[in-house]
């Protein structure tokens, strides 16, 4: 069976660009590979957090991954940083990795736009992010389209540490969801939806009430002309809405563009199919809250299952690196 990885920050709530472009594939991934998710708390550092806020994010967001469907019975779900592996393995990567290449990720550039007072964790980030994906061997690592350049430097960076110390890692491909893989925001059709963005009224929270959803829709931003096609380049706005529909209700967003005459009734059909999407994300989610003991717990017995493999991994690159193991060679040589 194939091994899939994959997290999400804790940076804030969950948005329906994450469910549709991640999560709710996830879900599926579960029955059908080896699966591991993770709430990746030591990413959400490379920016100023406060340390309460932090954490209470974390526990909402593991809540609302498994009130998406992912089943701590099924996967392994776990935060990073009860893993202490990441940070380890890290370490020996950036070791192998050139600033030149870290210079080159695209999100940097972007995040830090020039400035001498971005952190050093934002410019070596893709390379905790190859070692959260090296440590479990895995084969697919499902991401959105925005971070294929970091899953090329994490196969850059296990290749190079192959041929230089041995086969230690499972080279591991991206996959990309056809649909919905790429939410926008609805005020800003050329901004992908996000945690960050400057209005709220663009974003669809996972947990909103139906009349914030629907509200939401029929305020989205279409285009000044009225005809109604999925051409992303020339009708950014009406293209997102179709694309939403589509990938809430498992259709195809040029197709679905014949169903409609006006703005109203496209605007109308997505915000009802939306919300029934995420009717029972919420009512899940709601449970859930009510016995925070018990996520934890989940959480906890996550991250030792997720430590045991991620151990053995760190094992064998640390003893092909050369790291000196006095205990594990003597172990070795009475075996």
């Amino acid at each position: 069976m194939a091994r899939v990885l994959s997290g999400i920050q804790p940076t804030g709530d969950l948005h329906l660009g994450n469910y549709l472009g991640a999560v709710r594939h996830w879900a599926q991934d579960q029955h059908e590979a080896d699966a591991y998710f993770c709430v990746v708390d030591l990413h959400a550092l490379t920016v100023p957090r406060e340390p309460g806020e932090l954490r209470a994010k974390t526990a909402e967001t593991a809540l609302a991954l498994i009130a998406a469907g992912l089943d701590p019975a099924v996967c392994t779900l776990f935060v990073q940083s009860q893993v202490p592996e990441h940070t380890q393995l890290s370490w020996l990567l950036e070791c192998v990795a050139s600033m030149g290449e870290l210079r080159r990720m695209t999100q940097f550039k972007d995040k830090a736009k020039d400035s001498d007072s971005a952190r050093v964790g934002l410019f070596t980030y893709p390379v905790l992010q190859a070692a959260d994906i090296l440590l479990y061997d895995a084969d697919r690592v499902p991401v959105g389209d925005e971070q294929r350049q970091h899953i090329e430097l994490c196969r850059d960076l296990a290749i190079r540490f192959n041929n230089r110390y041995g086969e230690v890692f499972v080279v591991p491909e991206a996959t990309v969801p056809k649909v919905g893989a790429r939410v926008m925001d609805l005020q800003e059709p050329t901004n992908k939806m996000s945690k960050s963005s400057e209005s709220p009224r663009g974003v669809i929270l996972v947990l909103d009430e139906p009349e914030v959803i629907e509200r939401k829709i029929k305020r989205a931003v279409t285009d000044p002309t009225s005809q109604i096609r999925f051409d992303p380049e020339h009708k950014p706005g009406v293209s997102n809405l179709l694309q939403i529909l589509a990938a809430s209700i498992g259709g195809d967003p040029v197709a679905l563009a014949d169903d409609f005459t006006d703005y109203a009734s496209l605007k109308a059909a997505t915000s009802d199919a939306v919300i029934e999407l995420l009717r029972p994300v919420r009512e899940r989610y709601l449970e859930l809250a009510t016995d925070p003991k018990g996520a934890e717990d989940l959480l906890t017995a996550g991250a030792e299952k997720a430590q045991s493999v991620a151990a053995a991994t760190l094992a064998r690159a640390e003893d092909a690196i050369g790291l000196y193991r006095p205990s594990r060679q003597n172990a070795a040589s009475q075996a």
